[in-house]
């Protein structure tokens, strides 16, 4: 198998414009700030909740879901691992649209069971008759999708929830920048599972956690395979207070759009083509198509944005929204470069 190739992190101490791997560029919650800083010495010593109860009762107040509804991973990406390691096996495929998060390959390749891809269209229009006819055990659906950061219409996706015989997992983990949610196809169908981060929306990717909303029925199995203890204190209870502080989080996300939306217009005034992003980046096509070059040529002005050298991408670039300020010296940097 090939591992998942995470995107560059800067050395320690060195100033580098990071818009590679769609971090929220502002701080997280004060009062996620002010939890950390009353973790007890007691909590370390022992082993933390297995459930991260704290952590599922702020979700459930925050969006409106029963406790026993949801189940708390160390990022959604350990979600995304419990999902396949109880479902995917021989003969039971993992199915999904690409381009999109190629982590959903790399979990199935350390399972005895294959990926069935199925290629978006240029206009990333849902390929709903192909992924109902692969009818995969796990039939995975990033909505905001990255790299494309298009939305899937909750009509599409409830037509597939409907078809399909296996787990419709919906991967909302950039829903915070975006308008609307499929949340509502948790309670209208028990194969039907949404994930979400708190990396992106809240400023914790450092924190690693994450969650997956489902029915208990689904849950029930899901419960069996993950790790016992794979959320800790510390991230049990930064994470409630960061779902308790809504308003913060909604106030930076206004932010993200109103500097995605800017530099929208001033890439597309350098030439480059977009697709409508509805997450906390775009994806960029430079006008002479020359992504790699331009890639490495902001690499040696300190600035990391995100190159995928596969079919489709090639001659694309995915480009964290960072602040107004960030954002200004990236395009006075491709000034030259296109």
């Amino acid at each position: 198998m090939t591992g998942y190739v995470p995107g560059e992190q800067p050395k320690p101490n060195t100033t580098i414009i990071k818009l590679n791997t769609n971090e929220n560029p502002y701080p997280p919650s004060p009062d996620a700030i002010a939890a950390l800083q009353k973790i007890h010495g007691e909590w370390l010593r022992r082993y933390p909740d297995p459930y991260a109860n704290e952590f599922r009762q702020a979700v459930s107040e925050a969006l409106g879901v029963p406790m026993d509804w949801i189940i708390v991973g160390n990022g959604s990406d350990d979600i995304l691992n419990v999902i396949i390691r109880a479902c995917a096996e021989p003969d039971r495929n993992v199915v999904y649209p690409v381009p999109t998060y190629v982590l959903y390959r790399t979990l199935t390749a350390m399972q005895p069971a294959e990926v069935v891809e199925i290629p978006y269209g240029d206009d990333y229009r849902l390929p709903i008759a192909e992924l109902i006819a692969a009818n995969g055990a796990v039939t995975f659906i990033a909505s905001p999708n990255s790299p494309s950061g298009h939305i899937v219409a909750i009509d599409e996706l409830r037509q597939l929830a409907t078809a399909l015989t296996g787990v419709l997992v919906i991967d909302e983990a950039y829903v915070d920048f975006a308008e609307g949610s499929a949340l509502p196809l948790v309670q209208e169908f028990e194969n039907v599972m949404v994930t979400r981060t708190l990396s992106k929306g809240y400023s914790l990717a450092g924190l690693r956690l994450g969650f997956g909303i489902a029915q208990p029925s689904l849950l029930s199995g899901l419960f069996k395979v993950k790790d016992s203890y794979n959320i800790d204190a510390i991230a049990n209870a930064v994470g409630a207070a960061a779902m308790r502080d809504q308003a913060y989080k909604n106030e930076c996300a206004a932010k993200v759009k109103a500097s995605r939306a800017k530099l929208a217009i001033d890439l597309k005034q350098l030439g480059f083509s977009l697709w409508e992003s509805h997450a906390n980046f775009l994806l960029a096509q430079p006008p002479q198509r020359n992504a790699e070059q331009i890639y490495l040529a902001l690499k040696e002005r300190g600035i990391l944005v995100r190159y995928f050298k596969q079919a489709g991408l090639s001659d694309k670039l995915r480009i964290t929204v960072g602040t107004d300020e960030q954002n200004q010296w990236l395009v006075e940097a491709l000034l030259p470069l296109v």
